[in-house]
């Protein structure tokens, strides 16, 4: 009898924070967070479903306490829920301010990430596989998320104002 193989589901990405990265003010870009939460995304993703993922929707990133170079950063990611195509990856970032052996909790963000084939057309992705309550906790919440999500953008299409003649909007 074979046994079903152990899904990847966690992924801890770790960077330390460079001077490259900063703002005028020495602290992280929030643009330089946002780029490396979706790789985070893409990679925790793409190594749970085996497949190319693009990103479709990011919410929620809450930036909790401010990000200083020399920080040390661990994006740790999960899938919380999965439907037909589509998955959510909750990632924490957890900060340690390596000279002040401080640590603290950065940013939460949920991303949704889309498997697709070769011609980025969406694919299915595998049913995620719960084993224990605190991942049917996350599943649930995930799922409402999902709800919550597809209720925004059904509002959202009722407050559209196409902006097909924009330029005359400033003349």
């Amino acid at each position: 009898m074979s046994e079903t193989p152990q899904q990847e589901k966690t992924l801890f990405m770790t960077r330390l924070m460079t001077p490259d990265m900063s703002n005028f003010s020495g602290k992280v870009h929030g643009g330089t967070i946002l780029k490396l939460l979706d790789e985070a995304a893409f990679t925790c993703a793409s190594r749970y479903c085996k497949t190319y993922v693009v990103t479709k929707s990011l919410d929620q990133v809450v930036f909790k306490k401010p990000i200083e170079v020399g920080d040390l950063m661990t994006f740790k990611c999960n899938i919380n829920y999965v439907g037909k195509t589509s998955m959510e990856v909750g990632i924490r970032v957890e900060g340690e301010r390596i000279k002040e052996k401080i640590e603290y909790h950065a940013i939460s963000s949920y991303f949704t990430m889309v498997s697709v084939d070769d011609e980025g057309k969406p694919i299915e992705v595998p049913r995620l596989q719960l084993n224990s309550e605190v991942e049917k906790k996350l599943f649930e919440a995930g799922k409402m998320r999902f709800a919550m999500r597809k209720e925004i953008q059904e509002r959202n299409k009722k407050l559209h104002v196409s902006l097909d003649n924009w330029i005359n909007i400033w003349k």
